[in-house]
């Protein structure tokens, strides 16, 4: 994996009136932060299972990780994606050597197609966020943003990730709070799609309506995760939301203030922070910016 940095910018700070660090997850294998839990769950395959290969279903940055490790451990990869997914999330993976199967959002099921697929093929599931071994590996972000702070000097408030499954926030929430039990964790997520939010709030897992649309195509998921969301009722402080409109402001800042090129998701927790939904003045405060992959016609849209 690649260490990704923790950055800041002065004007940026003198805006908001606190400091505020990001973690750049778009410079991590595959452009985000999948690639450690991919790595981390595929490693731990047993021989007999690496020959029968992998079954994974994503909207695209699940998918380029799972598939450039298998790809690195020349293990056979299965991808299945919604028609919708990025182009170039959908043409990465089969650059790696990946399956993939298109489906339709809206008249198929991913998880009933994987398992076909895994039963004919003899094929191990790798599911996006609800194993703990892909949990553990997005972890190590967290792991991360605590030494980097501890080798400033500093020690963070506040910790934003963005949350489809609840993955990353998991993993990353066990690492911070564990180390830094008074440090507050927080999801980001994109209205319409802030199953996460709500569920926290009532205390037991929620859907989303049907039919809705988000700029933000890697947050797009039904109902928080059955693994990961006990984690984080028990330790994230509260979810967040941000709009579209947010999310463009919190794409154009990253490339303004830091020269990152951040997909919708992945600016979310800098949008959140722009957008005054998080008190961070005075404060320390990581955001995650999860992901780069974004197609260029929407990324220049945008900016």
């Amino acid at each position: 994996m690649v260490r990704t940095p923790l950055l800041e910018s002065p004007v940026l700070n003198d805006r908001l009136g606190g400091r505020v660090l990001v973690k750049p997850e778009m410079l991590q294998k595959t452009g985000s932060f999948k690639f450690r839990g991919a790595c981390n769950r595929i490693l731990q395959l047993t021989p007999e299972e690496r020959r029968g290969g992998v079954v994974a279903w994503s909207s695209g940055n699940h998918a380029l990780a799972i598939a450039a490790v298998c790809a690195l451990l020349e293990i056979p990869a299965h991808i299945i994606m919604p028609e919708s997914a990025p182009k170039m999330k959908i043409e990465g993976a089969r650059r790696y050597g990946a399956q993939v199967r298109l489906y339709d959002r809206a008249t198929e099921n991913r998880e009933e197609i994987g398992a076909r697929i895994a039963e004919a093929e003899g094929a191990v599931i790798v599911p996006p966020y609800d194993d703990y071994k892909v949990m553990a590996g997005q972890g190590t972000v967290g792991l991360e943003i605590m030494e980097q702070c501890r080798d400033l000097g500093i020690m963070p408030d506040h910790v934003l990730s963005s949350a489809s499954g609840g993955g990353l926030v998991a993993g990353i929430a066990t690492a911070v709070r564990t180390l830094r039990p008074e440090t507050s964790v927080y999801s980001v997520e994109p209205a319409g799609f802030d199953d996460l939010a709500r569920s926290l709030a009532c205390g037991q897992r929620v859907e989303n309506a049907s039919g809705v649309m988000t700029l933000c195509d890697s947050l797009m998921v039904p109902t928080p995760g059955a693994l990961t969301f006990p984690t984080n009722h028990a330790l994230l402080a509260d979810g967040l939301v941000v709009n579209d409109v947010e999310v463009r402001v919190g794409m154009a800042n990253c490339f303004e203030h830091f020269k990152l090129v951040a997909e919708p998701g992945g600016a979310a927790p800098l949008a959140a922070i722009l957008s005054g939904k998080l008190d961070v003045q005075g404060k320390v405060t990581v955001a995650v910016l999860s992901g780069g992959n974004v197609d260029p016609a929407v990324y220049s849209e945008i900016l």
